[in-house]
């Protein structure tokens, strides 16, 4: 195997779940920079790095050195040196100044602010008061250079060793070599199988107990973002055997004292054995208590003679009710909770605002909550009341949790929570344990959509389970029976393919595209996003949103973010570029917050656009959809994507005035009919099927298995 030194230059591509990367790295006694494919847990500008492995030839992309062993190390080369000074790591240095203390200092610049820090006022532009703030944030980061050291010669970048650093403060390296394996559970972007691989090279025994309990953790929480509350038994030993490659007895002797210790749960359910994480069981358990009780209490509202209300509400909004809207209406009045579910067109919103209105007219105090901030700033604009997402309105503070619960609850009389099929376990609890003893509730919601993201299927749960009180609603009103998208989306919720007429009759919404190849159909979506929807429907490229069910694949987000991105926004002379874990980002581009970030309060699914990039120090700024501004360093950025594309899943809670959807027989895995179906029905005003007829009648006939192993539905059907 051939053996190449160099410096990473860029970093094309690199998947955080499997570690494979592609770099340019520019290699010690060559003059041009070569690709190099590998595995690496992460990886970072500027770092140097020694590759084992051997040259192939790649069609489309040529020659490229193909990595089977790699090793990062902290820079030593002027080159590397100011690439990681201009990472933004240390405050006061950015790309511009990285130069030039390099160029003053080369080598000896770590030495300099080290030791004689006065000296770096020598270089033009660092003033009294930046010296302070590089030799400050030097002093603070000097574990983190250790730490960063260390970890380096065990495949983590500088990016993760900050966020260990900050997780463990000045005991990082202690906790590491103690319990590498705490890593997968404690830190964002550390899988078990990269904490695994820094115990190994510490000489870790493979049957070390902390090892094997950190796998079946690892195991629970990644069926957790599967949207699992709980494994069965089985399922469990047989996933962790394979995961660690130990012996069956060993994997159940630590099961074993997982349950001894509590570190685990095990319950009967519906006759399976199932594990839980503690924290899914007890919000299952504190679900199930709240929701019982809410239903064994009477209404507290003031009187209400429900007929006279709903003639009265009819005739203060000129809208006459349908008989199942009525029958909602009046089943919320006299009801402690109701779960209100429909598809589109079915007038969920009427019977929401009829109820308000009737509610309001009596003095009823009512708080409205969506999970997302696209679906409250809906709410709030399809009501007329202010309505607030989850984590805001139960205030949530970084460091000392959740502010509003059962000993600080909030105020109210009625508590209305929309896009309920959006919401998890974990959430649902702690929204649950902030309302009043003296609460109503409604829920509203498509049951027919996906389920949450999280785990659990707490409305699917809710409805039936047989004891919550529920208003199903079923007809679609003429007014919204002239949109194409309700009725195709009503169509496929029903198993069958949409009718299309060819041509498709003037001002129609919905659209089926034929196309034979996924380039032909990334060759569509592009002209569709760029010229022919703008063009014909007088929508700016902004107010398009192209949805894909996955990620990977040609057609999946990760390409068409790419093309779209090259598009829309391509690079210019005035639009700086910044390159991060694989992505490139530019002002103006569309972008979407990957995971909570309660520091910044910006939370999984929240969309914007990069308004601004600070160079020196690095720095982008976001302005989300709601108004709300995050600044982001170069540590944090692997929490943003670009959102030209994004899953389905993503689009939850959301609504665009346009929606592209490419439907192939490449996402055969993922595109079944309610994935279709939540896709189709985000589109406001237009949504355009590109594509394959075939694909399009196997994901509409594909009902799947949506079940998730759960226990809130028995919980629901059995005493307290």
């Amino acid at each position: 195997m051939e053996t190449l030194h160099g410096i990473v230059e860029r970093v094309t591509f690199h998947a955080e779940d499997t570690g494979y990367s592609v770099l340019k790295v520019k290699v010690y006694a060559r003059s041009e920079p070569v690709t190099v494919t590998c595995r690496v847990a992460s990886i970072t500008l500027g770092e140097e790095i020694k590759a084992q492995g051997e040259w192939v030839n790649v069609a489309d992309y040529g020659r490229q050195f193909k990595s089977e062993v790699i090793e990062t190390a902290a820079p030593s080369s002027r080159e590397g040196i100011e690439r990681y000074l201009g990472s933004g790591l240390i405050e006061g240095i950015g790309p511009v100044y990285a130069k030039k203390l390099v160029e003053r200092f080369g080598e000896g610049i770590f030495d300099i602010i080290e030791q004689n820090s006065a000296k770096l006022e020598e270089v033009p532009g660092v003033g009294s008061k930046r010296r302070k703030e590089i030799k400050a944030s030097w002093e603070k980061h000097k574990s983190i250079r250790q730490i960063m050291v260390f970890l380096h010669r065990h495949g983590i970048s500088t990016g993760k060793a900050v966020k260990i650093f900050q997780t463990y403060g000045e005991n990082a390296i202690g906790i590491v070599q103690g319990n590498p394996w705490q890593l997968a559970k404690d830190i964002n972007g550390i899988g078990f199988k990269s904490a695994d691989r820094i115990a190994q090279q510490l000489g870790m025994a493979a049957d070390a107990p902390e090892r094997l309990r950190a796998a079946l953790t690892h195991l629970l929480l990644a069926a957790g973002d599967d949207g699992h509350c709980a494994l069965p038994r089985g399922e469990l030993l047989t996933k962790g055997v394979e995961l660690l490659q130990t012996p069956p007895e060993l994997v159940e002797e630590a099961l074993l004292r997982m349950l001894e210790s509590a570190e685990v749960v095990r319950e009967l359910i519906d006759g399976a054995e199932l594990i839980f994480p503690p924290h899914l069981i007890h919000a299952e358990r504190e679900i199930a208590q709240r929701l019982r009780l809410l239903v064994a209490q009477p209404v507290k509202y003031p009187p209400i003679d429900a007929e006279r209300a709903i003639n009265w509400v009819q005739r203060e909004t000129g809208r006459e009710l349908a008989k199942g809207q009525r029958a909602a209406v009046e089943q919320a009045l006299q009801s402690r909770i109701l779960v209100i579910t429909g598809g589109p067109g079915v007038g969920k919103t009427t019977i929401l605002n009829s109820i308000l209105r009737i509610l309001g007219a009596k003095g009823v105090e009512f708080v409205l909550a969506a999970p997302t901030g696209r679906a409250a700033r809906r709410m709030s604009e399809s009501t007329g009341h202010e309505a607030k997402t989850i984590h805001r309105l139960l205030d949530y503070q970084p460091g000392t949790g959740w502010q509003r619960n059962r000993k600080s609850p909030l105020k109210g009389q009625l508590f209305v929570l929309d896009e309920t099929s959006m919401v998890d376990a974990p959430l649902m609890h702690r929204w649950l344990d902030a309302l009043p003893d003296h609460a109503h509730v409604l829920l509203t919601g498509d049951v027919d959509q996906l389920p949450s993201v999280g785990p659990g299927s707490v409305l699917a749960d809710m409805i039936q389970c047989g004891l919550v009180p529920v208003a199903r609603l079923t007809e679609v009103f003429r007014q919204a029976a002239t949109s194409r998208i309700i009725m195709a989306a009503h169509e496929i919720n029903s198993g069958l393919v949409p009718v299309l007429q060819k041509p498709a009759p003037k001002g129609c919404d919905f659209h089926f595209i034929e196309r034979d190849g996924p380039e032909a159909i990334q060759e569509t979506i592009l002209h569709l996003a760029r010229e022919r929807i703008p063009e014909a429907f007088r929508l700016e490229p902004r107010d398009i949103q192209v949805l894909s069910p996955m990620n990977r694949t040609s057609l999946g987000t990760n390409n068409l973010n790419t093309l779209l991105q090259n598009a829309l926004n391509p690079p210019s002379e005035v639009n700086f570029d910044v390159e991060r874990f694989g992505l490139t980002f530019r002002t103006g581009d569309k972008v979407i917050q990957t995971r909570n970030n309660y520091d910044k309060d910006a939370f999984n699914g929240d969309t914007g656009r990069v308004c601004e990039i600070e160079t020196d120090p690095l720095r982008l700024h976001v302005r989300f959809d709601d108004g709300r501004n995050a600044a982001y360093e170069t540590g944090d950025l692997d929490e943003l994507q670009l959102a030209y594309a994004i899953t389905i899943h993503k689009s939850q809670g959301s609504e665009f005035p346009a929606v592209i959807i490419p439907v192939t027989t490449q996402h055969h895995i993922m595109m079944r009919r309610n994935l279709l179906y939540t896709g189709i029905t985000r589109g406001r005003k237009l949504v355009v099927l590109v594509g394959d007829p075939k694909a399009l009648a196997l994901a509409v006939g594909d009902s799947g298995s949506s079940s998730r192993w759960s226990g809130l539905r028995e919980r629901l059907g059995s005493k307290i």
